[in-house]
């Protein structure tokens, strides 16, 4: 073997980055584990987790992962993947972090692990609906570990980004967060249901990932989505409890030509049918993911 290979590798055993992330997919996929927290499929989840025990970062540029490993980078790869074997603990939490718009966030069972959709039109401004310019207030509700709002103050350089959540131990993730993106000063978080912090506020956004999961999917939550904080993710019979309180009160909160952007994942249907007098755009992704709308203050005239 060549000595560029071999740097640092053990004198018992040769064993390689890219086989050991291969042994991984293959036990993830003889283990039937279910994906959707930052990835969707075997191979992905292995790379990220062995990637993260041996001491690389998932976003590192390789040129060749073939890389001969030390024996304690093995030992802490292959338990790393036994763990996300047998306690179906999501990727992220075995991390402690996450991505979201090209960012790295801390996430632990306190919060969702980001990974919504929102991400795609966030980094672009919500182009064409929104020039970035002239947005200066931005509300993200519901923030959880803060990657909305933070991703918000990233792609809205003249914004104030006020994000708010009901729990004060999601709350002490976004605060790492914030703290961890220098974003204390533009960034502001208030513990609280929905607007009840921004009462007499008014934003040129109003951005959201609820909790949207009707009854029906939460009786049929897989282990994986199970270690998630169920506060995140239950909204009654219908996936809407919080959604009809969001639409019955948003135009109190939006200046003129102010956007309303929500996520409801797959009570999209449920929504329609109970304010068909509303004109839904239906956000399409480049990158994946439904379930996203958008209304602009006068819209909301209609209700």
């Amino acid at each position: 073997m060549a000595s560029d290979k071999t740097s640092g590798q053990n004198d018992e055993q040769d064993v390689y980055l890219d086989d050991l992330i291969r042994q991984g997919e293959a036990l993830f996929e003889e283990a039937d584990l279910d994906f959707g927290h930052g990835t969707d499929n075997a191979l992905d989840e292995a790379a990220w987790l062995v990637l993260h025990a041996v001491g690389f970062s998932p976003d590192q540029p390789l040129d060749d992962y073939h890389i001969g490993l030390r024996m304690d980078q093995v030992v802490a790869a292959q338990e790393l993947l036994e763990r996300r074997i047998n306690e179906r603990v999501p990727a992220a939490y075995l991390t402690g972090s996450a991505w979201f718009a090209g960012l790295q966030f801390h996430v632990d069972s306190r919060v969702l692990v980001p990974r919504s959709p929102l991400a795609e039109p966030i980094m672009a401004g919500f182009s064409p609906w929104l020039d970035p310019i002239k947005v200066r207030t931005v509300l993200d509700m519901c923030t959880g570990s803060g990657c909305i709002g933070i991703a918000c103050a990233y792609a809205f350089a003249d914004a104030q980004v006020v994000a708010t959540d009901i729990s004060p131990e999601a709350l002490q993730v976004a605060e790492k967060n914030v703290f961890a993106h220098d974003m204390a000063e533009r960034v502001s978080l208030r513990e609280g249901s929905l607007f009840e912090p921004v009462s007499g506020l008014r934003f040129d956004l109003i951005v959201s990932n609820p909790p949207y999961v009707d009854a029906s999917d939460m009786a049929a939550l897989s282990r994986e989505y199970k270690h998630e904080p169920e506060l995140g993710l239950a909204a009654g019979k219908d996936g809407l409890d919080l959604v009809h309180l969001m639409l019955n009160d948003a135009a109190k909160h939006l200046n003129p030509g102010g956007l309303l952007v929500i996520e409801v994942g797959n009570s999209a249907p449920a929504l329609e049918a109970a304010y068909p007098q509303l004109p839904f755009v239906w956000l399409e992704f480049e990158t994946g993911g439904e379930g996203v709308f958008m209304l602009w203050a006068e819209d909301l005239a209609q209700l």
